[in-house]
């Protein structure tokens, strides 16, 4: 059976301020295109669904257009849907019914029977082939919680290791025992998870923590040799976990940030035959909207104006022109310089998202310059501000600027 697999869609997200439903929509659209063209049996998205867990109308009516559509064009596709740390695993629960009904199954909230004890059975879900018989088992697991996992103890009663990573790792293997027992021969076991996997590579600008302190990243391991393919959510780019072509993020579908500007994002393509590793293919996702950093290299104000000034008018609608960061190298404070940038942009094609300034030269820090607490306790708010000023410009702070600060001291 072939299976694509997605995560972290965010959708509701805004960059700078700017919305970006349109761009959301045209991921949407192409996937419904690729969902037909790749004759896909099943559609996997693995967690960050939206990007809060109060998502807007907007964004949740895009969500089950999409899946309304997704079903009328391809009937017979199989979709499972998992929460990721941005979700609210109840709001996602909460249509799960109704979901089911039109072939979605949507695990939000660990299940559990009446005495609390985790329901094991539901996160193994079927995913039917064009034949419509089960071809293989697939571990839903949404995102997980300190609360949300088993308990595990040592002879003495007291916690063995890390509770949490404990917890996963034995919830892992609960349900991939309930698949095994259900596995006939020539049917794979699929796993998903939104989690942070051991040496996998963040994005700096737009992934948010899962657990504080780092003991959230699980190893490899955890996925054992019978699971043809893991599906994971929560980083952005995509990657393969340790050099294993069968546990892979499938990462964003669009940039989530300038800092994600040269990922190459994708959905993955998965064919599974007969229980064995999956074959894997990367299918690129058009960029709707592109996003500039100009000039490529920080340089003066003045240059950057006059490169700005050289952009041509606008010819695409608002919400599809590029959005760009303007890089600025300041060897002095530039009173004004926003206002400038706007100025230069002015009906040219792009919107204006971010200004990223840097200085010529640092001089030493004031970690490096001051030692000891006795030493910073002796130093004036004037002090501090020279030394700043030097450390960003290189050059001694002017006096407009000393009198300017010494005002705001006084009023203080």
């Amino acid at each position: 059976m072939r299976l694509l697999h997605t995560s972290d869609w965010h959708l509701g997200q805004s960059l700078h301020n700017y919305d970006r439903h349109y761009e959301h929509q045209c991921f949407l659209d192409w996937l419904l295109d690729t969902i037909v063209s790749e004759q896909a049996d099943a559609l996997l998205v693995c967690g960050d669904v939206f990007d809060n867990a109060n998502p807007s109308a907007a964004s949740q009516r895009q969500l089950y257009r999409f899946l309304r559509q997704a079903k009328q064009r391809a009937p017979q596709l199989d979709v499972i849907v998992v929460a990721g740390n941005h979700d609210s695993p109840g709001r996602l629960d909460a249509p799960g019914p109704l979901l089911e009904e039109h072939g979605t199954r949507v695990v939000g909230n660990v299940p559990r029977h009446d005495d609390g004890s985790i329901d094991v059975e539901k996160l193994v879900l079927p995913l039917t082939g064009k034949d419509g018989q089960v071809a293989a088992w697939c571990i839903a697991m949404p995102f997980l919680r300190p609360a949300d996992v088993p308990r595990i103890a040592s002879e003495d009663g007291e916690p063995a290791g890390d509770p949490y990573l404990g917890g996963i790792a034995l919830l892992y293997q609960q349900t991939l025992a309930v698949a095994q027992a259900r596995r006939q021969p020539g049917q794979s076991i699929v796993a998903m998870g939104h989690c942070h996997m051991v040496g996998g590579e963040m994005s700096n600008e737009s992934e948010r923590r899962i657990v504080i302190g780092g003991t959230e990243m699980l190893p490899s391991g955890i996925f054992g040799p019978e699971i043809a393919y893991a599906a994971l959510g929560h980083l952005h780019l995509a990657q393969a976990v340790g050099k294993q072509p069968h546990i892979r993020y499938s990462g964003s579908p669009l940039p989530l940030s300038f800092s994600e500007v040269h990922y190459q994002h994708q959905v993955l393509r998965i064919d599974l035959h007969d229980g064995q590793p999956a074959a894997v293919t990367p299918l690129p996702v058009p960029r709707a909207v592109d996003m500039l950093r100009l000039p490529e290299k920080p340089a003066p104000l003045e240059q950057v104006l006059e490169h700005l000034a050289a952009l041509a008018p606008p010819d695409v609608p608002f919400e599809a022109r590029p959005y760009v960061e303007v890089r600025v190298l300041l060897d002095q404070p530039q009173p004004g310089m926003r206002a400038k940038i706007e100025a230069a942009l002015d009906n040219k094609a792009v919107r204006l998202a971010r200004i990223d300034t840097s200085s010529v030269r640092r001089a030493p820090s004031l970690d490096e310059v001051t030692q000891t607490l006795e030493q910073l306790d002796k130093l004036q708010p004037d002090d501090i501000f020279r030394r700043l000023y030097r450390q960003r410009y290189d050059t001694d702070a002017p006096a407009d600027q000393l009198a300017a600060f010494a005002e705001l001291m006084a009023g203080v």
